[in-house]
């Protein structure tokens, strides 16, 4: 049976979500509706990573089918292309606020389907890709650290509109589109007209409320689908016993190789990678211990050092501290060819 939840936007529109009645064999799939606008999202995760996988393999699609408006797509093809450039840089906003929640250890196959199957200008489809994306992973078994919604916020008339109609954006002095989670924002993008930091960060606020009731829609619909526990899964070979040594021996002295604020980037690498260096040399030859774990862990240890020497310390690798910027020179007609060109 499916199940249906809704939430209102500050001026009384409603979003319903739904799930259990299309895409049923997905891991997860919902309808999100707002006005005549709906979009099908589904998600698919593999059980299983592919040997040798170290990274998250994601792709998200979204599409809006010609039916969706009632047409048919003319000229010499008569289906569906490939997406276009918009669909390409919504598909890409979804991304951006979606891949960073899923587990650093999580290497499986995923793919996110979202198709606009009903449209409406009233309702501009590519503020909810992220929100249907999400609620289709929320209601899946999938691992992730959500969940997240995106809104754009617009300035008409001096008013702020959340999730406006395509004559009120086009009239907008601000237009920004949001995405972030309950506690956080996450991504911003848009463009705005010369306007105050005081009015960009009232647009920021705005839009993070609406996106926080958003975010409490989907936990409920996870609570009624059931779906709470997520799948147990195992991507990566684990040594709790190495890592803690690891960072006994090589903490401090990660530390020490960042205070040395060395300014020349290269030097600086070969001062960070003699510590990794030094620890596999002395190794005995028949050692157990699996080399690519400890490159890892490595990893992490560095990128701990250089983030306490911040914290701690103030002071940026390069011996910056955090309120300088690093000096920029800028050079015009470099290039005797072209229109124009710069450095």
């Amino acid at each position: 049976t499916a199940i249906t939840k809704t939430c209102k936007l500050p001026d009384g529109r409603e979003i319903t979500i739904e799930t259990g009645k299309l895409a049923r064999q997905a891991d997860g799939s919902v309808v999100l509706r707002m006005g005549k606008t709906m979009l099908l999202a589904s998600v698919v995760s593999a059980t299983t990573a592919k040997e040798g996988t170290d990274f998250l393999p994601l792709s998200v699609d979204y599409q809006e089918k010609f039916a969706s408006t009632g047409k048919v797509p003319g000229g010499f093809m008569k289906r569906e292309s490939k997406l276009s450039d918009y669909e390409v840089l919504i598909s890409r906003l979804v991304d951006r606020a979606i891949r960073p929640l899923f587990p650093d250890d999580y290497h499986a196959d995923t793919q996110i389907m979202l198709y606009l199957i009903s449209g409406d200008e009233n309702a501009l489809p590519d503020a909810l890709a992220a929100f249907a994306a999400s609620a289709a992973l929320s209601v899946s078994d999938i691992p992730f650290q959500g969940p997240i919604s995106e809104v754009r916020v617009v300035r008409v008339d001096g008013n702020f509109v959340v999730n406006p109609t395509l004559e009120q954006k086009n009239r907008a002095d601000i237009d920004l589109m949001v995405g972030a989670s309950i506690e956080n924002i996450l991504m911003v993008e848009g463009e705005m007209k010369e306007v105050s930091e005081h009015d960009m960060l009232a647009a920021l606020k705005i839009a993070h409320e609406a996106i926080k009731e958003q975010c409490k829609l989907q936990i409920e619909l996870t609570a009624a689908v059931g779906k709470s526990e997520k799948r147990t899964y195992s991507h990566e070979d684990k040594d709790e016993n190495l890592k803690e040594e690891l960072w006994k021996l090589l903490y401090d002295k990660a530390y020490q190789a960042a205070r040395q604020l060395i300014t020349n980037k290269k030097e600086r690498s070969d001062a960070f990678s003699k510590i990794l260096e030094d620890y596999l040399a002395a190794l005995p030859e028949d050692t157990t211990v699996n080399k690519d774990l400890v490159k890892r862990y490595y990893h992490d240890i560095q990128k701990k050092a250089a983030r306490d020497l911040v914290l701690n310390e103030g002071l940026r690798l390069d011996g910056r501290k955090t309120k300088e910027i690093r000096e920029i020179w800028s050079e015009i007609d470099y290039l005797p060819s072209p229109h124009g060109s710069a450095v």
